[in-house]
C-alpha cells in the first residue's frame, strides 16, 4: 500500500550573491509567486536572497526556475519538505539591508567563511572532543530541540550572537591553541554568517553545518542521528521531525513561543502567572 505525498511543497533557500538591482528583483519574484500561487516570504538586500515559500509542485518550480535565473543563483541549494496545508498566509517579498540581520558592518561570507560540512560527516565533527558545538539559533528555537554537547547562547535575535560570542571567546584569549568551532542552524544562513564573524575573530578552525539541520534530518537516519527532539520553522507548521515529517508542536497566541502541542496549556505563560 502506498501513501500519497503530503500536498503542499515547502522550499527553504537562501543565497549570499551580491544583487546590484534589488528593486527589481523584488518586482519580479513577486510577479512569479503571485502567477503561480505562491505563499511565504522572501527577503532581498544586496548581500542575496533568503527565505521559505510553498505550493504546488508546479507552481514551485516555475518560480524556483525564476531564482535559479538571477546573478549567481544558478546553483542555490534548496531544502524541500511537505505539509498537509498550506502554511502561510500571505506572500511577502521584502527588500533588507541583510537577507540575515547580523548587524556587523563588513561582514562578509563571500569574502571569507568556515568549512562546509555535509550533513553524514556532521556526527564524526561534533563528537570530536576539540570540538566547541553551538547552536546559533534563539533560545525558542533551541528549547524545543538541538544537537547532543551544543551551546546555547540564550540569544533572543540573531543580532545579539556577535556580542555573545565576544564575551565566550575571551576565555581562549592568551592560549597558545583555540578550539575547532562547529556551528548550526536551521537551514545553514545564519551559521554561514556566524562563521564568518568567528574567523574575523581570530579562530581559523571554524566549521558549519551544510544546509543546516533541515538537511541533517533530511538526510540522517534516526537510529544513527545525534539530534535531539525537533526543530522549529518558520511557519504554521511550527516544528519538524526526522524525515522532515510535520512535528508535535503549536504555537502559544499569548506569549509567541512553541510547546507542545500535547499540553492542556502554554508551560511558557503558565510560568510566567505563577
Amino acid at each position: 500500500m502506498t501513501t500519497e505525498p503530503l500536498p503542499i511543497l515547502v522550499a527553504a533557500l537562501y543565497k549570499f550573491t551580491p544583487f546590484d538591482d534589488c528593486p527589481a528583483i523584488q518586482a519580479r519574484l513577486s510577479d512569479a509567486c503571485a502567477e503561480n500561487g505562491i505563499r511565504g516570504t522572501l527577503l532581498v538586500a544586496q548581500e542575496g536572497l533568503n527565505g521559505t515559500i510553498a505550493g504546488t509542485d508546479e507552481g514551485l518550480a516555475a518560480v524556483l526556475e525564476v531564482i535559479r535565473a538571477l546573478p549567481g543563483c544558478a546553483g542555490i541549494e534548496v531544502k524541500y519538505s511537505r505539509a498537509p496545508e498550506m502554511p502561510f498566509k500571505r506572500m511577502k517579498v521584502r527588500l533588507k539591508k541583510e537577507i540575515v540581520t547580523m548587524g556587523v558592518e563588513g561582514t562578509d561570507p563571500l569574502k571569507i567563511v568556515g568549512t562546509y560540512v555535509p550533513a553524514d560527516k556532521w556526527n564524526d565533527l561534533i563528537t570530536a572532543e576539540d570540538v566547541v558545538v553551538i547552536d546559533t539559533r534563539n533560545d525558542y528555537e533551541v528549547e524545543i530541540g538541538t544537537f547532543e554537547r551544543a551551546i546555547n547562547p540564550k540569544t533572543t535575535t540573531f543580532r545579539q550572537f556577535p556580542e555573545w560570542f565576544r564575551d565566550f571567546s575571551r576565555q581562549y584569549e592568551g592560549k597558545a591553541e583555540k578550539p575547532r568551532i562547529a556551528m548550526f542552524c536551521t537551514g545553514g544562513i545564519r551559521c554561514e554568517k556566524a562563521t564568518a564573524f568567528v574567523k574575523e575573530q581570530g579562530f581559523d578552525e571554524v566549521y558549519h553545518l551544510e544546509g543546516g539541520i533541515l538537511k541533517y534530518l533530511e538526510t540522517v537516519k534516526e537510529q544513527e542521528s545525534r539530534w535531539q527532539g525537533e526543530c522549529f520553522v518558520f511557519d504554521e507548521r511550527v516544528s519538524v521531525g526526522h524525515g522532515l515529517a510535520p512535528g508535535r508542536h503549536a504555537m502559544c497566541e499569548d506569549c509567541g513561543r512553541p510547546y507542545a502541542e500535547d499540553l492542556p496549556a502554554c508551560p511558557h505563560c503558565k510560568d510566567e502567572a505563577a
